[in-house]
C-alpha cells in the first residue's frame, strides 16, 4: 500500500500548480502522460516527484509533444485505465485533434490547463483562449477562482467523468502564473477520505476485457456518424446533473459546497458581473468596495461552462434586481458580436426570452493586469449602461491606446 501523507485536514500555503499535483498523487490515476509546457511544467514536476518517491502508483509517461501525451491518454482510458494530463495554450491547441477521439470514444480522462494565451505573438502568460478555442470538442469544462478550487475541482472531475451516465473527458482550467504560480491557502483533504470520495475506476468497455472483445476506434460513415453525435450531445446534457450532484456528495463529505455557478451578492443587485476565473476574486473585493458608497453590484462567477448552465445564470438574473449585465471575456472571438462567454449569456437571455441590457469586457489578454480599478471603471459603464447612456458593446479594459 502507497503510504498515507495527509491524514487529518490540512491547511498549506500552495500555488495553483502545487495543489493540482497534490490531488493528482491523492488521485493516484494509473496513467499520467505528459509534456511540459510552461505555465504547466511545474505541475508535472511536482507529480514527477510523487512518482519517483512512490507516493503513487501511476506510470509516468513523459512523451515528446502534447498530441502524444492525450494520444497516451487515450490509449489508456480505452484498456481501462484512470488517465490524467496536463497542458497549457499551445500543448492544448496541439491536442485538438485527439481531444475530440477522447471525447467521441467517450472516455473519462481528466485533464488540468493552466490557461494561457495563444500565439501570434508569442505569449507564455495567462488567459482563457486555449480552452475557449478547444469549448466544442465533447470535453466537460470547469473552471476555477483559485488554488483550492483546482484542488477540489479535480477530485470532483474524476467522478464527473467516470459515472456512468457522462464517460465524457474533463478539462479543468485555472489562469495561468495568477493561480498555477502564485502561493494561496489551501486547504487539503486526508488522503483516504479522497481515495474513499473518488472512488474505485470502474472501466466499461475496456480493450484488455478479453473474454467481451468490443471495437474502438471504427469508422462510421454516413449511416451512424450522427447518431453518435447525438449520444455525445445527451451525454453532455446528463453532465449538467451529474456535475451538481458530485457537488452536493462532496458538500456531504468535505464540508464545502460545488454549484454550476457562484453568485456573490447578487439577491439585491442593481447590477451584476459575470465572470470566470482568478478575476471574480479581485471582482468580489471591488464589489464590496463599491457597495459602500451605495452602489449594489452583484457577480455569477462561472464554474461550469460545458454544459454551460444557462438556466442558473438565467435564475440568479431574475431573482436580482437587475438593471444591466457587464460580462467578461478573458477571450476573443474574432469576428463575432463579442466574447465567447457575452455570447453564452445572450443565448441564456433568449431561451428565457428575456432580456437585460449587457455589455462586453474583454481584458487580461496574454497577462494583461487587470486590477480593481479596472473593475471599477467596469462597474461605472455598467451604470451608465442602465441610466440609458449609449456604450460601445465591446470594451477592453487596461488597453493602451
Amino acid at each position: 500500500m502507497r503510504p498515507e501523507v495527509i491524514k487529518e485536514v490540512t491547511y498549506v500555503p500552495y500555488s495553483g500548480n502545487m495543489a493540482a499535483a497534490e490531488a493528482m498523487r491523492q488521485i493516484n490515476p494509473d496513467v499520467v502522460a505528459a509534456y511540459p509546457i510552461t505555465p504547466q511544467t511545474e505541475l508535472m514536476q511536482f507529480f514527477a516527484d510523487f512518482v519517483a518517491n512512490g507516493l503513487v502508483d501511476t506510470e509516468y509517461i513523459p512523451v515528446e509533444s502534447e498530441h502524444s501525451a492525450m494520444s497516451a491518454c487515450v490509449g489508456a482510458a480505452a484498456a481501462g485505465a484512470r488517465a490524467m494530463t496536463a497542458t497549457a495554450g499551445p500543448g492544448l491547441a496541439y491536442m485538438w485533434e485527439v481531444l475530440g477521439i477522447a471525447s467521441g470514444m467517450r472516455l473519462p480522462v481528466v485533464m488540468t490547463v493552466v490557461n494561457r494565451a495563444l500565439s501570434a505573438p508569442i505569449n507564455i502568460h495567462g488567459d482563457q483562449s486555449d480552452m475557449m478555442g478547444a469549448r466544442d470538442q465533447g470535453w466537460i469544462m470547469l473552471f476555477s477562482e483559485n488554488a483550492e478550487e483546482q484542488y477540489d475541482n479535480l477530485i470532483q472531475a474524476i467522478k464527473i467523468a467516470e459515472d456512468e451516465r457522462t464517460r465524457l473527458p474533463v478539462m479543468v482550467g485555472m489562469d495561468g502564473f495568477v493561480v498555477s504560480h502564485a502561493i494561496d491557502r489551501v486547504r487539503l483533504l486526508p488522503d483516504r477520505a479522497v481515495e474513499e470520495f473518488v472512488g474505485e475506476n470502474k472501466p466499461m468497455y475496456s480493450l484488455l476485457d478479453v473474454d467481451n472483445p468490443v471495437t474502438h476506434g471504427a469508422v462510421a460513415m454516413t449511416d451512424s456518424y450522427m447518431e453518435f453525435k447525438r449520444q455525445q450531445r445527451e451525454a453532455m446534457l446528463h453532465a449538467y446533473k451529474v456535475i451538481r450532484e458530485v457537488g452536493e456528495a462532496f458538500a456531504d463529505v468535505f464540508g464545502k459546497k460545488y454549484e454550476h455557478i457562484e453568485t456573490y451578492k447578487t439577491d439585491d443587485a442593481d447590477y451584476i458581473l459575470i465572470i470566470i476565473g482568478s478575476t471574480a476574486g479581485t471582482a468580489k473585493a471591488v464589489i464590496d468596495k463599491v457597495r459602500e458608497k451605495g452602489v449594489k453590484v452583484g457577480l455569477i462567477k462561472i464554474r461550469t461552462f460545458r454544459p454551460f448552465p444557462y438556466y442558473d445564470v438565467m435564475d440568479a438574473i431574475a431573482a436580482s434586481n437587475c438593471k444591466a449585465i457587464g460580462v467578461f471575456d478573458r477571450a476573443e472571438t474574432f469576428g463575432g458580436a463579442a466574447g465567447p462567454l457575452f455570447g453564452e449569456v445572450a443565448t441564456a437571455m433568449f431561451l428565457r426570452n428575456k432580456h437585460y441590457p449587457m455589455i462586453d469586457f474583454i481584458y487580461g489578454l496574454g497577462g494583461r493586469d487587470t486590477n480593481v480599478n479596472h473593475i471599477e471603471e467596469a462597474i461605472d459603464k455598467v451604470m451608465k449602461l442602465a441610466a440609458g447612456e449609449e456604450i460601445p458593446l465591446v470594451n477592453y479594459l487596461n488597453l493602451r491606446e
